[in-house]
């Protein structure tokens, strides 16, 4: 029997981690990419989720009665437009990288899509999107600095997302599940 306060809303972060962002990120690291595996990169990439979907959504919800799709899919809320920056300024100038995250991706339904439907891939590209970033990784167990480095590099100044709602969503949701 399970308990409502060991239980996680939504999908486990532990499972997460365990099954999805560790491996994910082992199979992605190499010596042109040295660091991807840090227990920071998962905090991290655990606490972007929280942020940006509660671990629930695989869709952007806009609003109340939202029924459209997009314009930001699965758990990282990643646009295709990011996806395709990704690859046009970053990933064409790594070929072998490239060739990684394209091992991650199944040949249907298309890359934008797989955003919201595979999650190792899109945990790939969520993880390379901080590292094409100079931003600097905080420290593991620095959340806080987690909350910065989401902001700057992910929701980005322009973004809505405040740094102090990811730390609260990361001590509600990711926190006590590990």
């Amino acid at each position: 029997m399970t308990n409502a306060l060991t239980t996680p809303p939504g999908l486990s972060p532990r499972h997460l981690a365990l099954f999805v962002v560790r491996p994910t990120l082992s199979m992605m690291q190499g010596p042109d990419v040295p660091g991807l595996t840090s227990d920071a990169s998962v905090e991290l990439l655990l606490g972007t989720i929280a942020q940006e979907s509660g671990f629930r959504a695989l869709d952007q919800i806009t609003g109340p009665n939202d029924r459209t799709i997009g314009p930001a899919y699965g758990l990282y809320q990643i646009e295709p437009a990011t996806l395709d920056d990704l690859h046009e300024n970053f990933l064409r100038f790594r070929p072998t990288l490239a060739s990684r995250l394209a091992g991650l991706a199944a040949s249907w339904p298309s890359p934008a899509m797989q955003l919201a439907t595979n999650l190792a891939y899109a945990t790939a590209v969520a993880r390379l999107l901080y590292y094409r970033s100079p931003v600097r990784l905080a420290n593991p167990g620095d959340i806080e600095g987690h909350a910065r480095v989401w902001k700057q590099v992910y929701n980005t100044p322009k973004g809505k997302g405040r740094p102090e709602d990811f730390v609260a969503n990361y001590r509600r949701l990711v926190a006590p599940y590990l």
